[in-house]
């Protein structure tokens, strides 16, 4: 009788090995004119195998200050390179999401998915980064954010699942 390759040790291609979660149930708020770390949505992972994949999930609730803003959110790694580069972005910010909502009591909510091979068996951290243009970027809080069951208050995760490659 053959062993499977799971029994020898080895995980099948494609078995989820671990899951890293954090989520954030504060509020964050930047003004910075640039990616600024969203304090608190940052998740480290060990893979146990260079050539494993680490599948990258966020769920972010954003909103800006004041109206004529454009939010950019995109994820990082632990040295500050942007993860998400696309071909020829030109001058255009590199990012998962952008967006400029309506009112000032508008939260959108961002989620996105990325499929990463770091090559490593060292830890690997992975940060959600944010910035609106000339205002304010804010998270898990709109800017009209009164104490009253008509304005909301939302939570933002990232996960990682490791996935053996």
């Amino acid at each position: 009788m053959k062993q499977s390759s799971f029994l020898q040790g080895v995980a099948p291609k494609g078995i989820v090995l671990q899951v890293v979660s954090t989520t954030k149930t504060d509020t964050f708020s930047t003004s910075s004119a640039s990616f600024e770390d969203v304090t608190g949505l940052t998740a480290s992972i060990t893979p146990s195998s260079t050539s494993s994949k680490i599948l990258v999930l966020v769920s972010a609730a954003c909103s800006r200050g004041t109206s004529g803003q454009v939010l950019f959110v995109s994820l990082f790694d632990g040295s500050n390179n942007n993860l998400i580069v696309p071909t020829s972005p030109g001058s255009r910010t590199p990012s998962f999401a952008f967006g400029a909502q309506g009112d000032s009591a508008t939260i959108a909510p961002y989620s996105f998915s990325l499929l990463h091979s770091p090559a490593t068996t060292s830890s690997f951290t992975y940060k959600v980064k944010g910035y609106a243009t000339s205002g304010t970027f804010l998270l898990n809080r709109s800017q009209a954010d009164e104490n009253i069951a008509a304005r909301g208050r939302n939570v933002s995760t990232i996960t990682l699942m490791e996935v053996a490659g």
